[in-house]
């Protein structure tokens, strides 16, 4: 969320690569230019950090030089039902460590958006059948972007079994629900955002409450610049069968980290 994110991941994502080993990164980039969409500048910027994947979301295009960007970056995934003419692509599969193959998809949810999206389920259902975890791949991961927690845990039960990670983004805001689903799954509705949680969603607090008492708008929406927390969710899978063995919630710098028990 906007330059405090940026410099959460830039900071933080190299040292954590290393000392947790990990083998394949995803990063939500949705808000990491003023806190609306990407530019190609930013997403250089986040893959330089460690970033093997950027996905997008609803405001995939707020910055118009990713529509030709994306066409040229391959590790840039938009949403697979934004629009069937939409450039870029909804899924993809990379290469990592030992030879692994990773899948990274991405569908936007229908409740409380803006607009009208094409429905997810059967967006994504052929994607997963066609590229089974434990055969094709070793590891599926699903960003889930969307309002209502209640379609982003339908979507993850819906997926058990089928992805190694379901992992709900868009809201800003960090839920406390990690888990292992019955059939394999990792799950969580919310990865939070990495941002300045002293503010409203990442946008300093001024504006947002002014238009909340008032009802009118004043000036507009800026990102929140004050220490950030890098959010996000830490996944362990079994090679073999592409089933999570281990998950939990990543909560590093910022005020998220200094008020945890």
């Amino acid at each position: 969320m906007g330059r405090a994110g940026r410099a959460a991941i830039t900071e933080r994502l190299p040292s954590l690569r290393t000392a947790w080993g990990l083998d394949f990164v995803v990063v939500n980039g949705e808000n990491a230019s003023q806190g609306a969409g990407l530019t190609g500048e930013h997403a250089r910027l986040l893959l330089q950090a460690g970033a093997d994947c950027i996905t997008l979301g609803d405001h995939a295009f707020d910055q118009k030089d990713m529509l030709q960007f994306i066409e040229q970056e391959p590790r840039i995934i938009r949403p697979l039902n934004f629009s069937k003419v939409a450039p870029g692509r909804g899924v993809k599969i990379f290469d990592a460590t030992q030879g692994r193959k990773v899948l990274v998809a991405q569908v936007l949810g229908q409740v409380f958006m803006k607009r009208p999206f094409d429905d997810p389920f059967s967006a994504i259902e052929q994607v997963l059948k066609t590229h089974r975890i434990g055969g094709s791949v070793q590891a599926a991961i699903v960003d889930v972007h969307a309002e209502a927690t209640s379609e982003k845990m339908a979507m993850g039960h819906w997926m058990d079994g089928q992805a190694s990670l379901v992992v709900g983004t868009h809201t800003h805001v960090p839920t406390g629900d990690a888990m292992i689903l019955p059939k394999g799954t990792a799950y969580l509705t919310d990865a939070g955002m990495c941002g300045d949680y002293n503010s409203v969603i990442g946008m300093e607090k001024l504006e947002p409450l002014r238009r909340f008492i008032t009802g009118m708008a004043s000036s507009r929406f800026e990102p929140a610049n004050g220490p950030a927390t890098l959010s996000g969710v830490y996944v362990e899978t079994d090679d073999k069968t592409g089933k999570a063995v281990k998950v939990r919630m990543i909560r590093q710098g910022g005020v998220l980290e200094q008020s945890a028990p």
